[in-house]
């Protein structure tokens, strides 16, 4: 038997795009027919150990979910030969077979036969999944009165309820609101931890690199790299950077990105010492030293982070307190003060930005993120050719 739980050789998937719904309707009834073939995935080749997680990533459009599709057994591949062996449970379309005139509880015996759970093993874990869910008296009314964010809990709590050989998760990390995210995550994460094959496909790099030891890059179709995580990031990075470059368009510095999702956890202020009143401001002196508040959940020690970038978007470092094994310094109230400084900064003269994000404690649920939200011009007199000096000897 083969010591892979996932063996992909030269995957493909092909459709026929007709110009009509009457012309595929003759091409159905007579053969033939005026078609051409699109690609939506073609030659993605890569195997995977039992431990191995491998995150997917690519530009909308590239082939990831049909590839998560063929994967999960929904589709089947035009070209190639893909080998599975074990449980595989794919957390992709969550609730889209639950039946709305359905009560919770009927949907779930009936989810639970689709899935492979017969009846005597669901009674063992109704309970179970009934609290992971955290729907209650809810369970008994038709699906049709719940809210999305229910419908999802409920399917993630039964499709995950056995731990499986294979697990193929698409953004699960999005599911609903931050608290059952968060339960999510650590659902996800124990399996993991337990041996469990992952191929979780993300926009989100950050948690791809927290998550997967490989990493497998599709571009329009294409395998572009399979390898080490940050191999194969590196490579889709600058790709990033070169079609944001030529798109020539930055989001305002100052504005958080996004609300956050929820009240308690939020970013509140991010300082940056020693600037002048420039335009942008000018760093005085050699270090960078940068002050961040934020408000956490109740009884939470939050992870605090930042990014440290050029102002035309080339990543130069960044750096966590959950990373460095930092406690940040609690203010009461569920409020949290961290500081970082980066002594005598390497740059060369220059305008950069910084980025600020609040997470969790294990550093995987995002709670608010302030993108490039402080600017600054850092002038070095001896600056050279290059955008860092490395510490270096000649001999």
């Amino acid at each position: 038997m083969s010591s892979s739980v996932v063996q992909a050789s030269g995957l493909g998937k092909q459709y026929r795009l007709y110009p009509s719904a009457r012309a595929r309707l003759r091409a159905l009834l007579a053969g033939g027919g005026a078609a051409r073939s699109h690609w939506a995935l073609q030659g993605a080749s890569f195997s995977l150990r039992r431990g191995q997680c491998l995150g997917v990533v690519g530009d909308n459009g590239a082939g990831k979910s049909t590839l998560l599709k063929l994967l999960a057994g929904t589709l089947a591949p035009s070209t190639g030969t893909l080998s599975r062996h074990g449980r595989v449970t794919a957390i992709l379309e969550l609730g889209a077979g639950f039946h709305p005139d359905f009560t919770g509880y009927e949907n779930l015996r009936f989810g639970a036969g689709l899935i492979g759970i017969d009846t005597a093993q669901l009674r063992a874990l109704e309970p179970g999944i009934i609290a992971f869910s955290e729907l209650g008296e809810a369970m008994a009314r038709p699906v049709k009165t719940y809210s999305s964010g229910m419908v999802v809990r409920l399917a993630f709590a039964l499709v995950t309820a056995v731990e499986p050989d294979l697990l193929i998760v698409d953004e699960a990390l999005a599911v609903g609101d931050q608290h059952f995210q968060k339960k999510c995550v650590e659902r996800i994460e124990q399996f993991r931890k337990n041996g469990c094959t992952i191929v979780f496909c993300s926009h989100s790099l950050y948690h791809v690199r927290q998550l997967c030891d490989v990493a497998l890059w599709l571009d329009g179709g294409a395998q572009r790299a399979f390898g080490p995580t940050e191999e194969v990031l590196g490579g889709y990075e600058a790709h990033v950077r070169a079609q944001e470059a030529a798109q020539e368009a930055a989001p305002l510095p100052g504005v958080p990105d996004a609300a956050p999702a929820r009240a308690d956890a939020r970013i509140e202020t991010v300082r940056v010492a020693n600037l002048d009143e420039g335009t942008p401001p000018t760093l005085q002196g050699p270090d960078l030293e940068l002050t961040i508040e934020v408000s956490a959940p109740a009884g939470e020690c939050p992870s605090i982070a930042m990014m440290l970038e050029q102002a035309h978007g080339v990543g130069i470092t960044s750096t966590s307190t959950q990373r460095a094994g930092v406690r940040p310094q609690p203010l009461g109230g569920g409020r949290w003060r961290a500081s970082v400084r980066f002594p005598a900064l390497a740059l060369h003269t220059g305008e950069y930005v910084v980025s600020v994000y609040l997470f969790d404690a294990s550093g995987l649920v995002v709670y608010d993120q302030w993108m490039r939200c402080a600017q600054f011009r850092h002038v070095y007199a001896d600056s050279t050719p290059g955008l860092v000096r490395l510490a270096h000897e000649w001999y």
